[in-house]
C-alpha cells in the first residue's frame, strides 16, 4: 500500500473535513495533502492550510507535478470542475469527486478517459453521502443481477416532509430548512427531485449498465404536497417520501422520482433527517438495503477517504463496474407504470351522491377500491374529506380518474393522488 499525495480543490465543509481525517495518525503513512485550491485563500477555516502549496487555479493544480490524486469538491456540472477533472485524468492522475451533477451528466465520458489512462475515477460520496452504495453495487452485488432499485436519496425533502407531517406548511418548513442550512437559497435542485434523479442515473449505470438522462427520468418534486395529505396518510399507517425507482422493464428501464407513500414499517421509512436508503432487488441474492447518513461534512468526507483507501490498494476500474464502452448512453426509459396501490384524498361538499360519483369514476378506469373513509363534517360545515385507497393500478389511470373527479360540481379542490409502495412492490 503506497502513500498517495493529494491535491484538493474546494475547501468548504467537506474539503476541510477531509483534511481533518487525513491528519489522523491512522492515515499518516497512506495519505498526504500536498496542495489545495479554493475561491478564497484568506477565508477563516478550522484547519491550517498554510502548510500546503496554494493554487489560485484548480485546473493548473490538477495537472501539476508532485501529486497522485486530484480531489474535486467544488461542485457544478460543467465549468471549472469538469475542466479540472479532465486535466487531472489527462495528466495520468487518479480522481475522487463528490460531484453527483457532473457524474450524472459527464460521468461516462470521464470514465472512458480514466480507463484510457489507466487511472481511477471514484465518486462514492456523490450518492447517499457516507453510505457505501456505489461500492455495494459495484462490488458486493457483482455476482447478482439487479432487477430493481428504490431509494430515498434527498435529505432536504426528508426534513421538509417530516415537518409538514406535524401540520406545518410547505413554505414555512422550506424557510426553516434554508435558515438552518438544510436547503439552498434556490431549493429547486432538491425539492423538484433533480438531485434524486441525478443520483438515480448514476446508480442505473452501476446496476443496469445504462445511464438515463434527467429528461428521461422526468422527476416530480414535493411542492404540491399538503399537510392535509400527510395527516390523512398517517392515519392509515403511511408516510410520505420522495422515492426514486429504477427497474428493468422488458428490454429497457422504467423510472420514477416522485412523492410516494410507504408503510411506517417499511425500510423506506427512514425518519425525517439526512438519512438515505437504497433498496436493491437482485437475483439470486434477493433484497439488500444500504442506509445511513446521506449528507454532511463527516459522512461525505469519510466517503472520499474510503475512495482514497481503495486507490491506495491499487484498485482503478472499470469506473462503473464494467467497461464504459458497454454502458448504454441512451437507454430506452419509460415512466414507471408498474401497477401499485394508490392513495387519493378529496375535499368535497357533504351532499348525497358524492361517494357514488367518485366510485363510478374509479370504476370506469378499472380501479378497484380497497378502503374508503369520509371525515365527519366539522361543526356543521359542508366541506368534508374523503380518503380512498385502491388495489393495484397504474398511476396514469389514477391521474385520469382524478382529472374527471375534479370537474364534478361537489369536488372542491384538485384531488391528491400518490402511489403506495409496500414491501412487495
Amino acid at each position: 500500500m503506497s502513500q498517495l499525495r493529494l491535491a484538493i480543490a474546494g475547501l468548504g465543509t467537506v474539503g476541510t473535513g477531509l483534511i481533518q481525517i487525513t491528519d489522523e495518525d491512522r492515515f499518516s503513512d497512506m495519505l498526504q495533502v500536498i496542495s489545495v485550491s479554493a475561491r478564497s485563500r484568506d477565508r477563516e477555516r478550522d484547519v491550517d492550510i498554510s502548510r500546503f502549496e496554494w493554487f489560485d487555479d484548480p485546473v493548473a493544480m490538477a495537472s501539476a507535478d508532485g501529486t497522485d490524486v486530484f480531489i474535486e469538491l467544488m461542485g457544478g456540472e460543467d465549468g471549472v470542475a469538469k475542466a479540472a477533472i479532465e486535466a487531472a485524468l489527462h495528466a495520468g492522475k487518479h480522481v475522487v469527486t463528490a460531484n453527483k451533477a457532473l457524474i450524472a451528466k459527464h460521468g461516462l465520458a470521464l470514465a472512458r478517459l480514466a480507463e484510457e489512462k489507466g487511472v481511477a475515477l471514484r465518486f462514492e460520496a456523490a450518492v447517499a453521502g457516507g453510505v457505501p452504495v456505489i461500492r455495494g453495487l459495484r462490488d458486493g452485488l457483482s455476482g447478482s443481477k439487479v432487477t430493481k432499485l428504490q431509494g430515498v436519496l434527498n435529505g432536504t425533502c426528508n426534513f421538509i416532509l417530516a415537518a409538514m407531517e406535524e401540520g406545518r406548511t410547505y413554505d414555512d418548513t422550506l424557510a426553516e430548512a434554508q435558515r438552518i442550512g438544510f436547503a439552498e437559497a434556490d431549493p429547486s435542485f432538491d425539492v423538484d427531485g433533480i438531485d434524486a434523479a441525478q443520483k438515480l442515473a448514476i446508480l442505473g449505470a452501476l446496476a443496469f449498465g445504462a445511464m438515463p438522462s434527467l429528461d428521461q427520468i422526468a422527476p416530480k418534486g414535493i411542492s404540491t404536497v399538503s399537510p392535509e395529505d400527510l395527516a390523512a396518510a398517517k392515519t392509515l399507517g403511511l408516510r410520505m417520501k420522495l422515492v426514486a425507482v429504477l427497474r428493468r422493464d422488458g428490454q429497457g428501464l422504467a423510472a420514477r422520482v416522485a412523492p410516494a407513500l410507504v408503510p411506517l414499517t417499511s425500510a423506506l421509512d427512514i425518519g425525517g433527517g439526512g438519512e438515505n436508503i437504497v433498496v436493491a432487488d437482485s437475483d439470486p441474492l434477493g433484497r439488500v438495503a444500504f442506509s445511513g447518513p446521506g449528507a454532511g461534512r463527516g459522512p461525505t468526507a469519510a466517503a472520499c477517504v474510503a475512495d482514497l483507501v481503495t486507490i491506495s490498494r491499487g484498485s482503478t476500474g472499470p469506473v462503473f463496474a464494467r467497461p464504459t464502452g458497454t454502458i448504454d448512453q441512451s437507454p430506452d426509459v419509460s415512466p414507471d407504470a408498474e401497477p401499485v396501490p394508490h392513495f387519493l384524498r378529496f375535499e368535497v361538499e357533504d351532499v348525497p351522491g358524492v361517494l357514488a360519483s367518485l366510485a363510478d369514476i374509479l370504476a370506469k378506469e378499472n380501479i378497484s377500491v380497497e378502503t374508503i373513509r369520509q371525515s365527519p363534517a366539522d361543526n356543521g360545515a359542508s366541506r368534508v374529506e374523503v380518503v380512498i385507497t385502491t388495489h393495484e393500478a397504474p398511476t396514469a389511470a389514477l391521474l385520469e380518474a382524478a382529472r374527471h373527479a375534479e370537474s364534478l360540481d361537489h369536488v372542491l379542490s384538485r384531488p391528491s393522488v400518490y402511489p403506495i409502495l409496500r414491501e412487495d412492490t
